[in-house]
């Protein structure tokens, strides 16, 4: 990011404000990082509800004929195994396999007066420049027109276990049949016309809703006025690392393949179709990865952090580590550091000792198994 440009600020930045949200830079916003504090944001969530401000998140729409098949050409994923009303994560690959951003991709289906397909990808802060550039250079030449369907408007996240009750008495409309990462319009009482999917980023059950910028403002009043807590992105991180969900930049970036970061199961190499990177991830299949992204579980009160070196349990003092965490942390949950690591394939087994540079001191962390949380 330009440090010489001013941040950017979503819709809801003085409600945010007006709610006690303290402010830090992110991907070029100012973006609020806790409210009430990290620890009850994070046990809202587990245990009732909480919302969070995600307008920084970039959606685009892809609107042409063949707007899937082209897609299909620049991610790994088999994009005909959803459909209509369905999503999908995935990443976005460059020639070497590299990770250029992982999004979700909503299908929107056939739109008959547009005698086009429409597709909706919601894309991370940092890369939405980068990622439409990119995108229209690959896909417009094919027919296929990309453009910010966000606009003005506001992103949201409503998680935890009470989440679809609340959107079902706002809309009146049960959610029970709909399945993660399935979506719909929803007309909300009092708010207006919501697109939402059922997504999220905590590891419990959500949604995230795109609103007009006066709908979006509507809705987050009704929720903190109705008991929600709101929420801010050091709660979002804690959730997420317990879900062992991935962080663009961190666990993964364009000189990480999905192979080296566990994200395999996004490939589906079995697809007939060709797609950018996929003779590396095929060598890269029959070789095996050289590196291997881990969860590990710290003894005692341990804290592991971003950029913290990983040795082998048997090394001795002075040798060089032989991994790094990408993301660490403490577990509410759990009541321990935990973190995920990237480490020579050797070193990737369930139940291996490894250890943790923490000021000095090497620290016992066992590799466990992903993620670290689940409900």
């Amino acid at each position: 990011m330009d440090a010489t440009q001013p941040l950017q600020r979503t819709p809801l930045y003085d409600a945010v404000r007006a709610a006690g949200g303290r402010l830090v830079p992110f991907a070029g916003w100012e973006m609020a990082v806790q409210f009430a504090g990290l620890l009850e944001e994070h046990r809202a969530v587990r245990q009732g509800c909480g919302l969070f401000d995600i307008s920084h998140m970039g959606v685009l729409r892809l609107l042409g004929p063949g707007a899937k098949d082209a897609l299909q050409a620049l991610v790994p994923t088999d994009l005909f195994r959803i459909g209509p009303g369905e999503a999908c994560y995935t990443v976005l690959l460059n020639q070497e396999g590299g990770i250029r951003d992982d999004l979700i991709v909503y299908d929107r289906g056939w739109q008959e007066p547009l005698h086009s397909h429409e597709l909706l990808l919601v894309i991370n802060a940092a890369c939405a420049e980068a990622d439409t550039a990119w995108l229209r250079s690959q896909l417009e030449p094919a027919g296929i027109a990309v453009s910010d369907h966000k606009g003005d408007g506001v992103l949201l996240a409503l998680q935890g276990p009470e989440a679809a009750r609340r959107l079902e008495e706002l809309s009146g409309e049960s959610l029970a049949g709909l399945p993660r990462f399935g979506h719909r319009m929803l007309q909300l009482r009092g708010i207006g016309e919501a697109f939402v999917g059922r997504t999220g980023y905590t590891g419990e059950d959500g949604f995230e809703l795109l609103l007009t910028a006066e709908a979006g403002l509507a809705f987050w009043r009704h929720c903190l006025g109705s008991g929600v807590q709101p929420c801010g992105l050091g709660a979002r991180d804690t959730l997420r690392l317990e879900a062992a969900m991935h962080l663009y930049g961190s666990d993964m970036d364009a000189s990480t393949t999905p192979l080296e970061v566990g994200l395999g199961w996004l490939v589906h190499l079995e697809m007939p179709k060709p797609f950018i990177g996929r003779d590396v991830l095929e060598r890269q299949t029959e070789t095996g990865a050289p590196r291997r992204l881990v969860g590990l579980r710290l003894q005692g009160r341990a804290i592991p952090r971003h950029g913290y070196p990983v040795h082998a349990a048997d090394a001795p003092a002075g040798s060089a580590p032989i991994g790094v965490v990408t993301s660490g942390g403490w577990s509410p949950c759990l009541e321990a550091g935990i973190a995920l690591a990237s480490v020579p394939a050797a070193h990737a087994k369930l139940g291996t000792t490894l250890a943790v540079e923490i000021r000095g001191r090497r620290e016992p962390a066992e590799v466990v198994k992903r993620p670290f949380y689940r409900r």
